[in-house]
């Protein structure tokens, strides 16, 4: 078996050498490793290489650290919290025993609060009130707070206002009125202007749809002096006409003057 030796050409010259050759004998290139070659350089570079891995790995240590610093931080900080919640709770829990007495009472009222808590507030029912209605109800109480009606004689006004028959009795309905109170205020404005019996006082009431006990009220509470109501009703018949006695008594009896009052309006007038 023949010895066969293993050669490589020179990078530089290109001759054939020996494999394990460290130097061309032709080009006398030193074939060695750059390393080898450069050792100064060689150990340099190694410095250079080992300070940057311990530099990495001590910024690696250090954000290490720093992160576990900040978990040691974050769960003392949580620790102190819930230790604080805890506290206060407890003193809570403490003076809901000592108002109540019990502990049985403050898991009561816990469990109460809980529920209020929890519960939807209950929506309130919504209006039915049309507009229409509302309009009516305020147009009521105007004509109220400048003149007297009864609750038939308001429905006519609002309706003569062209509200619906049923938007007109729901605002006279819900005018606030006293129908009593009206039935005076309507009698003390008609004397206020004309001569009335009480008779003829509570026709002419009626007249304007008060019931027949609102216009007695209206007339019973007018505070008229029924015989000065019959002088005045005769003092304006006597500047239109010419009476004799009789005929005026008639006439104030007509009117539903008693026979005394109309025998007083007659004599005042000079019959």
């Amino acid at each position: 078996m023949s010895d066969t030796t293993k050669t490589k050409a020179c990078p530089r010259c290109k001759t054939q050498i020996d494999a394990k050759a460290s130097k061309c004998p032709n080009c006398h290139s030193d074939l060695r490793n750059w390393f080898i070659r450069h050792p100064i350089w060689t150990i340099l570079i190694l410095l250079v290489a080992i300070g940057i891995i311990s530099s990495a790995v001590s910024n690696s240590e250090n954000t290490n650290q720093a992160t576990s610093n900040n978990t040691a931080t974050s769960i003392n900080e949580n620790a102190a919290q819930t230790n604080t919640n805890s506290d206060e709770q407890a003193t809570d829990i403490s003076q809901s025993v000592n108002e109540s007495g019990t502990t049985g009472e403050v898991i009561k009222t816990n469990s109460t609060t809980s529920a209020n808590t929890n519960q939807s507030p209950t929506p309130e029912p919504t209006s039915s009130v049309t507009v229409s209605q509302k309009n009516a109800v305020a147009q009521a109480k105007s004509y109220l707070s400048t003149s007297a009606f009864s609750h038939d004689g308001l429905v006519a006004q609002l309706e003569y206002e062209k509200f619906s028959h049923a938007d007109a009795v729901y605002g006279a309905d819900n005018s606030g009125a006293d129908w009593n109170v009206q039935a005076v205020k309507s009698a003390k404005s008609y004397l206020a202007t004309s001569a009335f019996s009480l008779g003829g006082l509570i026709n002419q009431l009626k007249y304007d749809k008060f019931t027949q006990a609102q216009a007695e009220h209206g007339a019973n509470n007018s505070n008229a002096d029924w015989n000065e109501q019959a002088v005045k009703s005769a003092k304006s018949y006597m500047e239109t006409s010419n009476f004799s006695r009789d005929s005026l008594i008639a006439q104030l009896k007509y009117d539903q003057f008693t026979q005394a009052q109309a025998e007083y309006g007659a004599g005042a007038v000079g019959l």
